[in-house]
């Protein structure tokens, strides 16, 4: 049985995700908050994190977009 978290990009993770949807960092416990976009990489509040551009890390720990998972909120 393979015990790793999941990636954003598993398809039950995914079907998880709405425009405002937070994702916390599992590597530094940032929360990326679309209600406040990310003003490290001028991402405009409102930006759902799967809107995110391809370049865009974590702005704490530089980790992959791969690495979040969904806050159950």
């Amino acid at each position: 049985m393979d015990d790793r978290p999941p990636k954003l990009n598993d398809s039950d993770v995914a079907s998880r995700l709405t425009p405002a949807t937070r994702l916390e960092c599992r590597i530094c416990w940032y929360v990326y908050d679309p209600a406040s976009g990310d003003e490290v990489e001028q991402i405009p509040p409102g930006t759902a994190f799967a809107d995110l551009p391809d370049y865009w890390r974590c702005p704490q720990c530089d980790a992959e977009a791969e690495k979040f998972l969904p806050l159950d909120d």
